[in-house]
């Protein structure tokens, strides 16, 4: 069982009091992220493939941490796995790669359940190829993604399909495996955005055979860095826009001009705590993976299992806690029974006061929330809320505590009066 104080031990920004609930934009980082950039920094600073020592170094150690990104996602070899700035810039990125492949009359499947960059990078190659897009709505009532609608939306002509594998709005975890499966049955691309789900349950690509997925580490206790996943076969088939002189297979020919190699060193650290979380804190969930994965693999599924189950306990609370305030409307999925199908992310309007004066107040007792449409501008739109601010936004995470989801409900209760 996971023990709270030992976790936010490791967690130096918790010591300033705060209340952390801003997480679905970036959650705090490990110390262990930290020890890693710093010691990257003092003694490994150098540009990539230099013949002298610290370039070495520093190459040594991004390939350290491109094999354990390949661990902790399931990869089957580290050369699936390109950093670069963030997940909305792999994408465009990649985008513009996947565009070359199609051509007038082909069709894409988007929906209203996605942050942008999972909708407006397909949207703008569908433009230029002349290309047809089909999009696939939701059911308002439990903002849950329509699978009939999706079923019907594929069709012989689709070429990519994109879905959200968590929705960073509401939380609703979408059944990528059969989307995945619908996508290959008519030979078209999946393409995962799983940046919400990265922080809170274990992902293996290859049992998901997903064709692209990416993440940003900064959701998950890491530096500012991005990650995309593609299999190599596609990765090396796809043309990429880049500098002439750089590297011609997969990763480098994606990974263009100079990475921040520091905040890489920093995603190792991350998965260095991860790991440290599966093997002291996830032992009894050792059995359900063994057979599949071992050594670092193991340890950070078990590390993300034992997040999963911690986060199953506070979501019951939070989603409790807000349904006892008046006026408070929750959208997603709020039945206890359910919680499974959701990320601890949660988003409410709060009866006569706008999603901005909610965040003040909030702020004003040092709890941190977000507030708007968080690049979410289809699931804003579909529930009739962007011409009014939008929502307020909790993201929970295994380092926040029972205690503080009571002092957010506290804080709500009095607003209200």
């Amino acid at each position: 069982m996971l023990h709270t104080d030992t976790v936010r031990s490791h967690f130096p920004a918790l010591a300033s009091g705060a209340t952390f609930f801003d997480n679905p934009g970036g959650t705090q980082v490990a110390q262990e992220t930290l020890q890693r950039m710093q010691d990257y920094l003092l003694h490994s600073n150098a540009n990539h493939g230099g013949a002298f020592t610290t370039s070495r170094a520093s190459d040594a150690t991004v390939a350290e941490a491109r094999q354990a990104v390949a661990d902790f996602l399931h990869a089957a070899r580290p050369e699936e796995i390109v950093f670069g700035q963030n997940m909305t810039s792999l994408t465009l990125h990649i985008s513009r790669s996947l565009a070359r492949t199609l051509k007038p009359g082909d069709e894409l499947v988007v929906t209203r359940l996605d942050h942008d960059a999972n909708v407006a990078p397909w949207l703008l190659i569908a433009e230029d190829r002349g290309c047809q897009v089909r999009w696939v709505d939701i059911h308002p009532e439990d903002c849950t993604l329509n699978m009939e609608e999706l079923e019907r939306q594929i069709t012989p002509r689709t070429r990519i399909v994109a879905v959200g594998y968590a929705s960073n709005a509401v939380g609703t975890i979408n059944d990528v495996q059969r989307v995945i499966q619908l996508a290959h049955s008519v030979g078209a691309l999946c393409y995962i955005d799983a940046v919400q789900q990265a922080p809170h349950q274990p992902i293996d690509v290859q049992a998901l055979d997903c064709d692209f997925l990416a993440c940003s580490a900064y959701k998950f206790f890491g530096p500012h860095t991005g990650i995309l996943y593609g299999k190599y076969d596609l990765l090396d088939r796809l043309t990429a826009y880049k500098v002439r002189p750089s590297g011609q297979l997969p990763p480098d020919k994606f990974e263009t001009g100079t990475q921040s190699f520091e905040s890489i060193s920093g995603v190792l650290g991350t998965l260095e705590y991860l790991s440290w979380l599966g093997t002291t804190f996830g032992t009894e969930f050792a059995a359900q993976y063994q057979n599949r994965y071992s050594g670092r693999a193991l340890a950070l599924k078990q590390g993300m299992s034992t997040i999963a189950a911690y986060e199953l306990d506070i979501n019951k609370a939070l989603t409790a806690g807000l349904r006892s305030v008046p006026g408070l409307h929750l959208y997603g999925i709020t039945d206890s029974e359910r919680m499974h199908q959701r990320v601890p992310t949660f988003s409410f309007t709060l009866k006569g006061h706008t999603p901005r004066a909610v965040a003040e107040s909030l702020a004003r007792d040092h709890i941190y929330v977000w507030d708007g449409n968080f690049y979410a501008l289809t699931v804003t739109e579909r529930l009739g809320l962007e011409e009014h601010g939008g929502l307020v936004r909790v993201g929970l995470t295994h380092y926040n505590t029972h205690e503080e989801i009571q002092k957010l409900i506290d804080a709500l209760h009095k607003l209200v009066k």
